[in-house]
């Protein structure tokens, strides 16, 4: 939600400093603002392969362009008002196109940046703005042009309110529906595009509104890097690097599980890739409502860690057997074969356990019988927790002792939960019996 709340705060803190005189630039400074931080976002855009940023910041260069050059003529025989006001026929195509061009990008793929994928847009955008040409041709204004008088404040015709309220519900649905950066990016700067027109499209304030759309839209490019490289795309939690991160800053007491989903690779060998995706995913969303206080990390494959601060074995095993149970209770649809020809190897936790055929679990049942339209694949996990002790100084004195448990699990017939701390417990109970 940071990246649909931050854009929004960042705009309504932009426009109380504008209104209240606390921020007030030149036209010419926010000209310059506008077009520096426009460029560094195509600049972005194209490095980062943010096809649909790259055309959202060529759409507002040729929006402002147009209401630039435009908004300093009126139509021939039409009287001098219809400069900036709300009868300026750019401000009402811009009005309509705008909206209209951001929608189409939330519901485009990214493509990159081969001609092919850029010709349509280019057409599109080439016959847009002939057609903005067309509507505007106009005979100049013998007074001084409307950028270097104040903007004011005009009401939307109909057709143009409708048109953004549209395009910010479609973009605020689509964010919910992805919880992607660039669709809160599109959502806000559409948002600023809309006060940039609202008093009047030219002049200090709307450029400034027009220079925090393309800012924003740049943000957008930012925060999604930032998603891909601390966020696993297929679960969305976060992701081995942010695993790392968040060891960083671990104090003692804290706990480490290490969970690991029970006949993965078999699943994936027996029903394919797709199939072990949802299942995948699946567990992903059991993780992310651990309870606790734990948070849970994608550290590769179909491994997975969960990190408890300030907690110990003893606070958090009660919590893991919750998961571990609402995991074993999940049901996965099978939607038909999807069968692999080649096996993809072994397990490579435990090699021994699976020959021993200590458990019953679904997917092994199910491999052996065909796939019906009906059939429910169950998913069980195997995890292990170890606590920062003495003994265990560092983190990666912690996840090793976790590993360990996380194997003793398996070898003990998996879909269970193992501590550090119960070999030792096993142990001092025998030399006690035998005393």
């Amino acid at each position: 939600m940071k990246s649909l709340l931050t854009p929004g705060l960042c705009l309504l803190g932009v426009a109380a400093l504008l209104h209240t005189g606390l921020l007030a630039p030149s036209t010419t400074l926010a000209v310059y603002a506008f077009y520096g931080v426009a460029i560094a976002g195509l600049l972005l855009a194209w490095r980062f392969h943010s096809s649909r940023i790259f055309a959202a910041l060529m759409i507002l260069l040729l929006a402002q362009r147009a209401i630039s050059y435009f908004s300093g003529f009126v139509p021939a025989g039409a009287g001098h008002a219809a400069a900036g006001g709300p009868g300026n026929p750019v401000l009402a195509a811009v009005g309509i196109l705008l909206p209209l061009n951001f929608v189409l990008l939330s519901f485009e793929q990214e493509k990159g940046f081969a001609v092919s994928n850029l010709a349509p847009a280019g057409i599109l955008l080439f016959v847009e703005s002939v057609i903005v040409a067309v509507l505007c041709r106009a005979e100049p204004i013998a007074a001084a042009r409307a950028a270097h008088h104040p903007a004011l404040s005009a009401p939307f015709p109909f057709a143009t309110l409708l048109a953004f309220a549209a395009a910010a519900v479609v973009l605020l649905i689509r964010f919910f529906l992805f919880y992607k950066p660039a669709e809160s990016g599109l959502l806000w700067a559409l948002a600023a595009c809309s006060l940039a027109l609202r008093f009047g499209g030219i002049g200090r304030i709307p450029t400034a509104y027009f220079a925090l759309a393309a800012f924003i839209l740049t943000g957008a490019i930012v925060e999604t890097s930032y998603l891909l490289a601390y966020h696993d795309e297929l679960t969305t939690l976060p992701s081995r690097r942010a695993f790392h991160d968040a060891l960083l800053r671990l104090a003692p007491p804290y706990s480490i599980a290490m969970v690991d989903i029970d006949h993965f690779k078999r699943c994936n060998d027996t029903y394919g890739h797709d199939t072990g995706d949802q299942v995948l995913r699946l567990v992903a969303s059991r993780l992310a409502r651990v309870s606790g206080g734990g948070q849970a990390y994608r550290c590769g494959g179909e491994e997975f860690a969960i990190l408890f601060p300030g907690k110990t074995t003893a606070d958090v095993l009660e919590h893991l057997e919750k998961l571990r149970a609402d995991i074993e209770a999940s049901r996965l649809r099978l939607r038909g074969p999807d069968r692999r020809q080649e096996a993809r190897g072994p397990d490579r936790r435990n090699q021994r356990a699976r020959g021993r055929g200590q458990t019953g679990h679904a997917i092994r049942q199910l491999a052996k019988a065909p796939v019906s339209a009906s059939a429910e694949l169950s998913v069980t996990a195997s995890i292990g927790v170890a606590t920062s002790r003495n003994e265990n100084p560092s983190t990666e004195e912690v996840i090793k002792a976790a590993d360990k448990a996380l194997y003793r699990a398996k070898a003990g017939g998996r879909n269970r939960v193992e501590s550090s701390a119960a070999p030792r417990r096993r142990a001092r109970a025998k030399a006690e019996s035998i005393a």
